[in-house]
């Protein structure tokens, strides 16, 4: 009866994985990958994820399969850590670098003390509308979608965030390192959107990676080539049950 209970939950019964998500891999991509691997397997198995990142950036994706799919809502109301680099001095139209910078201008005025101190300035409640290059919906539409035909989306919902910790852990113009501990809903390219905005210079995010969402840390995670090895594996050693090997 112990040994029923403390073993590893069967894949068809449900478990959180937690991936290392790779740059320009969308959450869904993870989830289909894992997803076939089941399918190829013989293992019916339900997958999806709890909270998206955005392709560009990289880090600690959860996924959730088999009975746990009834548990993502309760993780995606979770606290979130990032760590990434603003750039300063130029913007995006996406906030991030997937669409080109414009507006250029000098850096060399901003001093570590003003970054450090503006930073400061994030901690708090704020409402934050989603930026025009997210899926956030509109009108039964994507906002990407709006924006890829050069719509912009005035009266975008707010949704209320709060940052809990926005620290400047190195400065190196036009560069500035951060690591943020922020709510449910937050934006990270808005943040830095903002922040470049309040500098006086315009600022994107120049690169992301979630370190902990919760409890779950980064560290734990494994990559997709070896969250597919494990399952294969898993695989080999189980089966459900009335499922001849």
């Amino acid at each position: 009866m112990d040994e029923q209970r403390n073993r590893e939950p069967l894949p068809y019964e449900g478990n959180f994985l937690l991936i290392d998500k790779p740059i320009e891999w969308t959450s869904f991509d993870v989830v289909a990958k894992i997803r076939n691997t089941y399918k190829r397997t013989g293992l019916k198995c339900k997958v999806g994820h709890c909270g998206t990142l955005d392709p560009k950036a990289t880090g600690l994706l959860i996924l959730a399969t088999g009975r746990k799919t009834k548990e993502i809502a309760s993780l995606e109301i979770l606290d979130k850590v990032y760590e990434g680099v603003i750039k300063l001095g130029a913007m995006t139209e996406s906030h991030d670098i997937e669409t080109l910078e414009y507006g250029h201008c000098s850096t060399a005025h901003l001093t570590e003390r003003e970054i450090r101190s503006t930073a400061s300035t994030f901690v708090g409640t704020h409402q934050q509308q989603p930026p025009m290059h997210s899926a956030a919906w509109h009108n039964g539409k994507r906002l990407y979608e709006h924006a890829r035909k050069g719509e912009v989306i005035r009266e975008r919902k707010a949704k209320e965030i709060v940052i809990h910790r926005f620290e400047v852990t190195r400065v190196e113009l036009p560069l500035v390192y951060f690591n943020l501990h922020v709510s449910k809903g937050a934006y990270i390219r808005v943040i830095a959107h903002e922040f470049g905005s309040a500098l006086g210079v315009g600022g994107y995010l120049a690169s992301l990676r979630r370190l902990s969402i919760g409890p779950w840390e980064l560290n734990s995670a494994r990559t997709v080539s070896e969250s597919i090895d494990a399952i294969l594996q898993e695989a080999s050693n189980t089966r459900p049950p009335g499922e001849e090997s």
